[in-house]
């Protein structure tokens, strides 16, 4: 009686307990099969989730488990369910069944009998075979890929680790056995958290360090059951799926209503602060690093004489009263460091107080917010955005109809021009090259100036999402201002002005940001003067 090894494999692990080609329907096939023949199944191997046409021969264990059995010469028959079980690798597989055949091993296919190699067309019949299942490979994991990016754009779960603020739910979809299938949804209490996070960082300017201990004492836990770190919350900042958008690798769907969580607006101020915070040293960096400290003007406060960023520091002062009392006072100030430590040739002060400072300031921002209502309303804003866009879009029609025109009169110059080389135009070539010229002169002049009506309209276009928003922040601002807390205020002048500057004698100028000076038409850049006490 012949000796018999099997092998049974499965692509993937879910294939272990379904019904279709898995390891205990291959079993019981091969069983069959070698008792029909008279054989004797003395050892079986198995790979669970092992892929037949990624996962190469020299790296499965299996494979090479059986070939040192060969070697040793412990069994007569190879037998698998399928040929394609011992792999699905073209330029590899085939090889894979004549090193048995040559080694004394015969290997057999409970669907299609044994493969010999006694002639070419064995071996050519053979070659086809696995470059059949590689092809079936290919077009498998295509249609997988397709199918996964089709779910991703239709905001479908598709697997992997659920982010933070969301849950799995069933909302009645059945995959093709009729089981049910969860998809994402909200998870109120974790939602809230989020929208906590990003208010925290988009209002009051808190870091991912000071969010993760926030997290951490309300009690909150990821979704493995360990405590916040940094990473985490950058995780969680830095998802779109936030704003309802899932996405999988280079697919994203757009964005689901039922899944939001945060506004566009608050979640792209989030990535503006993580994106200047990325850049630490960056004289372009508005906002400051962090909102701990008393100064408001952490980050975007330059020296006017050198141009550099001016530091924040704290001292100390004690007073002692002639009653005996003595108190100690702490205050901030502005430090230029490179005028401190000699390390250029800046003419400015070496320090400037920082409640004069920032107190001058809040007056310009009160000043600024006491004329919002001097601002048109945002009906007013999008309905002149509007009609530049309309505007643009009637000059384009024009000259596209010019263009027309020109190129089917350019069609007929040249024919003109044909008949003129053969004697039959009333016109002269001279005449002819001359109007040739001067056609295609005012047609590339049409072409440029309609390229660039279609880049401003696209400029006009993106400008009109950003500035609703915009406006909308600016009115909150102006309304909470009187009482939001220090940090709040940070937020609001690091996002407010995009440069301030301070020079000898409290010389501050301030530089808003183009975006917010759009509504105040009359804004220069504002220079505060306050003379030295």
């Amino acid at each position: 009686m012949k000796t018999v090894y099997t092998l049974y494999r499965v692509s993937t692990v879910k294939q272990v307990d379904v019904v279709k080609d898995d390891i205990p329907m291959q079993r019981i096939a091969c069983h069959d099969f070698a008792e029909r023949q008279g054989w004797m199944i003395t050892k079986e191997f198995e790979e669970k989730g092992v892929s037949g046409f990624k996962v190469s021969a020299d790296k499965r264990d299996a494979i090479q488990d059986l070939k040192e059995a060969a070697l040793r010469n412990e069994f007569d028959i190879l037998l698998v369910f399928m040929f394609d079980r011992l792999g699905r690798i073209e330029n590899e597989t085939p090889f894979v069944l004549q090193w048995f055949a040559q080694h004394g091993v015969e290997v057999w296919s409970v669907n299609e009998g044994q493969q010999k190699f006694e002639n070419h067309v064995d071996k050519l019949m053979n070659y086809i075979r696995f470059w059949q299942a590689s092809g079936e490979s290919e077009k498998t994991s295509i249609r997988v890929k397709t199918r996964l990016s089709q779910m991703t754009e239709e905001g479908l779960y598709t697997g992997g680790k659920v982010p933070f603020g969301f849950t799995l739910v069933d909302k009645g979809r059945r995959n093709k056995k009729g089981q049910p299938m969860r998809d994402f949804a909200v998870e109120p209490s974790e939602a809230e958290a989020v929208r906590k996070m990003f208010r925290m960082m988009a209002h009051e300017g808190y870091g991912s360090y000071q969010i993760a201990e926030w997290l951490n004492g309300e009690g909150y836990h990821t979704h493995t059951g360990v405590k916040f770190q940094v990473n985490n919350v950058l995780r969680i900042l830095r998802n779109p799926m936030n704003v309802g958008i899932v996405v999988n690798g280079s697919t994203q769907s757009e964005p689901i209503e039922a899944l939001r969580i945060v506004s566009d607006e608050e979640f792209l101020a989030v990535q503006t602060v993580l994106t200047e915070r990325a850049h630490k040293s960056d004289d372009k960096r508005t906002i400051a690093m962090t909102n701990k400290g008393r100064a408001l003007l952490s980050g975007n406060v330059f020296c006017a004489h050198c141009g550099c960023r001016l530091a924040t520091s704290r001292y100390k002062e004690d007073y002692r009263y002639k009653d005996g009392r003595e108190e100690h006072k702490e205050y901030v100030r502005y430090i230029c460091y490179h005028r401190s430590r000699g390390l250029n040739d800046c003419d400015g002060a070496s320090t400037y107080k920082g409640d004069r400072v920032d107190q001058m300031v809040e007056t310009v921002m009160k000043r600024m917010f006491a004329h919002i209502t001097e601002c048109p309303e945002e009906e007013k804003i999008q309905a002149t955005f509007h009609n530049l866009i309309s505007t643009n879009r009637l000059e384009q029609q024009k000259l596209e109809t010019s263009l027309k025109k020109d190129n089917k009169q350019l069609e007929k110059l040249r024919v003109e021009i044909g008949k003129a080389l053969t004697g039959d135009s009333i016109y002269s070539e001279e005449d002819l090259a001359t109007a040739l010229q001067t056609l295609k002169a005012r047609i590339s002049d049409s072409e440029a100036r309609l390229e660039a009506l279609k880049g401003e309209e696209n400029e006009k276009r993106a400008l009109t999402d950003s500035i609703i928003p915009a406006y909308r922040q600016f009115r909150g601002w102006a309304e909470e201002f009187d009482h939001a807390s220090l940090e709040a205020k940070k937020m609001m002048a690091s996002q407010l002005f995009s440069r301030i500057e301070i020079g000898k004698g409290y010389k501050i100028r301030i530089t808003l940001n183009m975006t917010f000076r759009q509504f105040l038409e009359n804004w220069n850049d504002d220079v505060v003067e306050e003379p030295v006490a």
